[in-house]
């Protein structure tokens, strides 16, 4: 097989993501991994990492997600995730090594504390969960937020005190809930530079878009 060039890889790799994410939805489909791969792009030039790598990561990073859907999160789609990458890329003809890094990349992207995943080592990796994060905070974050809010059946909104007795996937698991209990520490969470600044925006409307809805839903 004649090796393919980056710019063919790319091409083949974006058809067969998005071929696979057709299930998934609005929250993780391929609309988002396309505003991901743009946050992970930008990150990437600013930071000098391998553009390469970070945008077939970013490209790849959900692809686990369906199967986690599927099963209701018995699944880890990260970890899984890596070895369908790994998979791919293979198929396409590309090198071990470039294999490995953008495996990497994809099984560290939801890096928790005391998560199996790892921590996201190299600055490639870095940029791709940056990226990742930053589609869940500002305007699109709460957009995302009451999407799936509205998917799980919770209420539009509710008070600090009900959100945060309440349980995930319950009524009361609203997009304020999900501001509250996470998206307000993700930007001091990121881990480039590049990534910190972006979110620092989008934190801010955050915090004056629940208090405008705080203020127009506590006279009754």
């Amino acid at each position: 097989m004649t090796p393919m060039d980056n710019a063919e890889i790319i091409k083949r790799v974006e058809e067969e993501a998005a071929k696979r994410l057709l299930s998934s939805p609005a929250c993780h489909d391929w609309e988002h991994t396309c505003r991901v791969r743009a946050n992970a792009m930008r990150i990437a030039r600013e930071e000098g990492a391998d553009l390469l790598v970070v945008e077939l990561a970013a490209l790849l990073h959900d692809i686990g997600r369906p199967a986690e859907l599927a099963d209701h999160g018995k699944t880890d789609h990260a970890v899984l995730g890596a070895v369908m990458t790994a998979d791919v890329l293979k198929n396409f003809g590309c090198d071990e090594t470039l294999v490995a890094k953008v495996a990497s990349c994809v099984r560290t992207h939801r890096f928790r504390k005391r998560s199996p995943e790892g921590v996201p080592a190299s600055l490639e990796a870095k940029c791709v969960y940056d990226a990742d994060k930053l589609d869940s905070i500002g305007a699109i974050g709460i957009g995302r937020s009451f999407h799936f809010a509205g998917r799980t059946g919770a209420k539009v909104h509710n008070t600090e005190q009900q959100a945060l007795a309440s349980e995930s996937y319950s009524r009361e698991d609203t997009a304020y809930r999900e501001f509250l209990v996470k998206l307000r520490y993700i930007k001091d969470n990121l881990l480039t530079d590049t990534g910190r600044h972006l979110a620092q925006q989008r934190h801010d409307f955050m915090c004056s878009f629940f208090d405008e809805l705080n203020f127009e839903t506590s006279s009754f």
